[in-house]
């Protein structure tokens, strides 16, 4: 299979099936066919040990909702970890450190990284306090569980693998360069509907367009804090 070769990507969820269409297409899925990366869905049920398969319970202290329990994401993790130099396992949760670029590139010098995603009213204290490594959202709002931000993060991360992306603008990218988003971009035709595309750009002095991206980053799309 993979040796110790890539970065491999394990996300633990009560829904598996959901991981594999994004991560096969396009860049993502050219990068596990070249043993890059590997990316699989673990279902958290089959870590249960009741013939129900119960994954959640009611909350301590009382409260709306249901709580997933510690002891399957505790057995998943001991049976997912692999011998890896470096490993890494994620809780994704609204309540977490915000994910940024600057995670994206740490995050893509481990070896293997397993994310644990919540459902319902969250997940155990327990699971943050004690098996994972770290709690990341991706943003100041809820959803209904934790897959779409680990497949975010898992794009994010994979990009910044050597060799899944071979083009040298990722270092020019939104977010990449002294606290700017990336500068508006144009293609051809140079006019449409009489909207025009500036004529610096047209004019093939390197410099000067140079300049005025620079201007623009800066001017037009400044990182918020």
């Amino acid at each position: 299979m993979f040796g110790n070769r890539g970065t491999h990507f394990d996300v633990v969820t009560i829904f598996p099936e959901v991981i594999g269409p994004y991560a096969k297409a396009s860049i993502l899925g050219r990068a596990q066919k070249k043993k890059l990366i590997s990316i699989k869905g673990h279902d958290l049920r089959r870590h249960t040990n009741d013939k129900h398969h119960t994954v959640d319970d009611t909350p301590y202290g009382g409260g709306a909702g249901m709580v997933m329990k510690v002891e399957p994401f505790d057995r998943a993790v001991k049976k997912i970890k692999k011998r890896f130099k470096k490993t890494r396992v994620i809780v994704t949760a609204a309540s977490g450190k915000p994910f940024t670029q600057r995670d994206a590139e740490r995050l893509a010098g481990y070896d293997q990284l397993i994310f644990l995603c919540g459902r319902y009213e969250g997940i155990d204290q327990r699971v943050v306090d004690h098996i994972a490594d770290e709690s990341l959202s991706i943003g100041n709002y809820v959803l209904t569980g934790g897959e779409l931000p680990s497949l975010v993060m898992i794009d994010a991360i994979a990009r910044m693998v050597p060799g899944v992306v071979q083009d040298p603008s990722l270092e020019t990218e939104s977010h990449s360069e002294e606290g700017y988003l990336e500068h508006p971009q144009y293609t051809k035709p140079d006019e449409y509907n009489g909207w025009k595309v500036p004529e610096v750009l047209l004019s093939g002095d390197h410099k000067k367009i140079a300049e005025w991206r620079e201007k623009q980053s800066k001017k037009k799309y400044p990182l918020l804090p």
